[in-house]
């Protein structure tokens, strides 16, 4: 089990890189459009259409890893009440799974979208950037996504000592 471990961290690398170089190429486009708009008054017309490209690459790239690893923020009020009914890990491995099996009508609807701003032709305002690519991009990370939530469900459900020093 240990290759595929190893093999699925190394394929989570991918995307939290693409995250990062996109932040890069954020604050690089930030600090050049300060610098043109306060020094010659002439800010980068398309910096906002590209803010917008690169959050939503930023994401969306690193959402997969964040749900298979299980880092998003969350409220623990009632887990104490939980770990004391002993249902804790029945609970989450619930809650995860269905969480990845409903983020697929997301992922399908976005799939949708994306064909229909390519036959429509749209296009982004200042770049001419077709936004199906876009919209591809967004739905892909999210069926993958879906895909890393149901999973990491069901070994919490039925497996979880795969998740020894990974899960809290």
């Amino acid at each position: 089990m240990k290759p595929i471990a190893r093999m699925l961290n190394r394929l989570a690398e991918l995307p939290m890189l693409l995250a990062a170089a996109t932040l890069f190429i954020l604050m690089v486009l930030t600090f050049a459009d300060v610098i043109m708009r306060s020094t010659f008054s002439a800010p980068i017309e398309a910096a906002t259409e590209l803010t917008r490209i690169a959050m939503a690459v930023i994401v969306f790239s690193a959402l997969p890893v964040v749900s298979g690893r299980a880092n998003h923020i969350v409220v623990d009020l009632l887990d104490p009440l939980f770990h004391r009914l002993g249902i804790e890990r029945v609970l989450e491995g619930l809650v995860t799974l269905v969480c990845g099996v409903l983020l697929y009508w997301p992922a399908m609807r976005s799939f949708d979208l994306a064909a229909r701003a390519r036959s429509y032709g749209d296009l982004t305002e200042y770049l001419a950037i077709p936004v199906f690519y876009i919209t591809w991009f967004i739905a892909f990370m999210t069926l993958v996504t879906a895909i890393a939530m149901a999973l990491r469900g069901a070994v919490i459900l039925f497996k979880p000592d795969l998740l020894r020093g990974t899960h809290d």
